[in-house]
């Protein structure tokens, strides 16, 4: 029976350590410092030429083609790049969550004019992706900062500073976003510029999508969602302001995007008409 999960670093981020409620001589609150955060093991798979990233399991986090380390791997990365359907020139994109900081080198090599910022938490992941998948180090166009997500859309230094952010939060378990409140939906939607786009990674066949779906929903005024792919993933594209979808204008959009970068980006065309046709909320969300 499923209960609800919690995420091993989001649960340790939120304890203090032995002996939080003893007390001094004089009966005063002793302060503890915060336990450090736990993480999963950081391990890593190769099979026909790609290298995987795992949180000790067998849940794939990421994936990079040893011949190819900018090409985005996976079909549910190459779909978190939607947004380009809306954007053609972000000045700033920030991703949370880094994986095999697939979706950052594509990003900060196909994009030279934006700023790309990449929020993790874990200093292993960071470290893995330098040394095992040819992250970049740090310039005057990429950071990459060690760093828990929500302090990052809370911070009130990155409210209407983003024009792309790109969440991809999972720990070990690999089955829902580790941030999924709508506090934390409201703070993403508060770091967009006007014209702003979030992508998200969801999984689809597991009760984590419907909770979030109605969450997002409290914080942006248009959700429109991916087909589902590989074992369950679903991409969500929420907009900071609502869409009037021209799907002429998004299909040449797309011809352009597949002729400079190789992406299927019309098939994102085809999966947004289906989504708008078919009034694609799950049912326990589809307006009455």
């Amino acid at each position: 029976m499923l209960i609800k999960r919690k995420s091993i670093e989001a649960q340790a981020n939120r304890k203090t350590g032995p002996g939080r409620n003893r007390h001094d001589a004089d009966d005063a609150p002793v302060a503890k410092p915060p336990r450090k955060p736990r993480f999963a093991p950081v391990t890593l798979s190769e099979m026909d030429g790609v290298r995987y990233l795992h949180f000790g399991t067998e849940w794939v986090q990421g994936a990079m083609r040893l011949r190819k380390p900018d090409w985005l791997e996976l079909e549910y990365a190459q779909q978190m790049m939607a947004w380009m359907l809306f954007a053609d020139a972000p000045q700033h994109i920030v991703q949370l969550g880094l994986g095999t900081a697939a979706l950052t080198k594509f990003c900060y090599r196909q994009f030279p004019d934006a700023l790309v910022t990449a929020i993790e938490l874990n200093p292993s992941v960071v470290q893995i992706c330098e040394s095992m998948f040819k992250l970049p180090a740090n310039d005057d166009r990429l950071q990459v900062l060690e760093m828990d997500a929500m302090d990052f859309v809370t911070a009130p230094e990155n409210r209407r500073s983003v024009d792309i952010l790109q969440v991809d939060l999972y720990d070990a378990t690999a089955r829902g976003p580790v941030l999924d409140t709508p506090e934390f939906y409201a703070a993403c939607a508060g770091c967009l510029t006007p014209g702003g786009v979030m992508t998200i990674n969801l999984f689809g066949d597991h009760p984590s999508y419907v909770k979030n779906l109605k969450a997002m929903r409290h914080a942006f005024p248009e959700i429109i969602c991916l087909p589902e792919v590989h074992d369950g993933n679903v991409i969500a594209l929420a907009f900071a302001k609502p869409q009037a979808l021209d799907f002429a204008l998004l299909h040449a959009r797309a011809a352009d995007i597949a002729a400079a970068t190789r992406l299927p980006a019309k098939s994102w065309v085809n999966g947004l008409k289906e989504w708008h046709d078919g009034d694609g909320f799950p049912t326990q969300l589809k307006k009455k």
